[in-house]
């Protein structure tokens, strides 16, 4: 496995806006762009919001593989970028996509659709 790059290539205005976690990392939400369907959230380091930039194609950083991964590289599945979005504290990251297949690892749609929680009526 590869570990992170020490020095990103991420335009240096845009990095000192980001608030990282303790990992170095940014919370990264996925959106379909004609829907505004949440798709997934994933982390997203420098060097993986460079990429996506640069590239086009949503790059996260793994935390369990310890490596970065464009979004469908290996499924098929893949998020072709159209915008991305800083949060007002810099500390998420907003990636407007058009999804290919489901975004989800366990083949869904979308991450968010399995488990709906009640919410009291705070009427």
């Amino acid at each position: 496995m590869s570990a992170r790059v020490a020095v990103s290539r991420l335009d240096p205005a845009i990095a000192a806006r980001l608030k990282r976690n303790a990992d170095g990392l940014v919370c990264a939400i996925a959106q379909q762009r004609d829907t505004g369907e949440v798709l997934m959230v994933a982390w997203m380091d420098d060097e993986a919001l460079h990429r996506t930039l640069t590239t086009g194609r949503a790059t996260y950083w793994s935390r369990s593989r310890e490596d970065y991964w464009v979004k469908g590289e290996s499924s098929g599945h893949a998020q072709r970028v159209v915008g991305v979005r800083l949060d007002c504290d810099g500390d998420a990251v907003l990636v407007t996509v058009d999804q290919t297949g489901p975004a989800c690892h366990t083949g869904t749609r979308t991450c968010f659709d399995a488990d709906v929680l009640p919410v009291a009526d705070a009427g």
